[in-house]
């Protein structure tokens, strides 16, 4: 009968105490570790703000195209996020570096188990573009985080517009922010994407224009196994083999769209 007493009063001394102090339990808060080297892909969105500040824009695909709608970050909040859904909105920043403004926008997956109103977001890609467009051989002085290998035999693969460069192990954990139907199957490494609206020159050289680089995580096996047709591979242009006259070694020629022949 004294236990049965001494329960409640225990509670409601502690409830007191709550009340009065304001120490009240909190909701664990998820906490995320970046999967690669470039220290973002896998961080939760709330790690990101803590890490680099609030953005200065939020902004919204509106098609397949690159077209995208602008948001103040206030508006955003309190409006816009609720119309778009939280995950469709890229965290925009803007630098200044060198004369060059350089543009970056983090794209987020949430979680497909999680049924909450809030979802915790994560990183999935990085999308920095530059204006006016770089050479090859600027683009490491002018995004920190891009930190390709200079192994002259890193995986290495262009196309007639962009390159893609692969760096370091694959991760298991960055499955998580694929959406690949078979991603389980894969191995997932860090990968640089470098795009072009000009088109590489072939021969290529690390004076070729680019206009943004997107930091992600892709599956070399893929890119062997069913993009072989349309990833030429080719020697890590950030190696000091690539830019050395006489070790070189040919460059495969990127294939070009045949053009049909019709009957006069």
């Amino acid at each position: 009968m004294l236990l049965r007493l001494f329960v409640p009063t225990i509670l409601s001394s502690l409830l007191i105490f709550l009340s009065t102090t304001g120490i009240w339990p909190q909701p664990a808060t998820v906490l995320a570790a970046p999967y690669f080297e470039d220290g973002y892909l896998g961080l939760t969105q709330s790690e990101l703000h803590q890490k680099l500040g609030m953005p200065q824009a939020v902004r919204d695909r509106k098609s397949a195209l690159r077209i995208f709608t602008y948001y103040a970050i206030t508006d955003w909040k309190n409006y816009y996020r609720k119309l778009v859904s939280p995950e469709n909105g890229e965290d925009v920043y803007v630098f200044s570096r060198s004369g060059v403004d350089v543009r970056y926008s983090f794209t987020y997956v949430a979680d497909p188990n999680d049924a909450s109103e809030d979802r915790t977001l994560f990183v999935q890609l990085v999308d920095i573009e530059f204006s006016p467009a770089v050479s090859l051989a600027q683009v490491p002085a002018l995004v920190p985080e891009f930190r390709p290998s200079e192994d002259p035999a890193s995986p290495s693969f262009r196309s007639n517009i962009w390159l893609l460069l692969f760096k370091g192990a694959a991760s298991p954990q960055a499955r998580f922010i694929v959406k690949e139907a078979n991603k389980d199957k894969l191995e997932w490494t860090l990968a640089y994407q470098l795009f072009s609206l000009q088109g590489l020159p072939d021969p290529l050289t690390t004076k070729a224009l680019v206009d943004r680089v997107e930091i992600s995580t892709q599956s070399i096996d893929l890119v062997k196994q069913r993009q072989r047709h349309t990833h030429d591979p080719i020697l890590n242009p950030y190696s000091q083999e690539f830019s050395q006259p006489g070790l070189t070694p040919q460059q495969p020629k990127v294939k070009q769209i045949p053009i049909p022949k019709y009957a006069e």
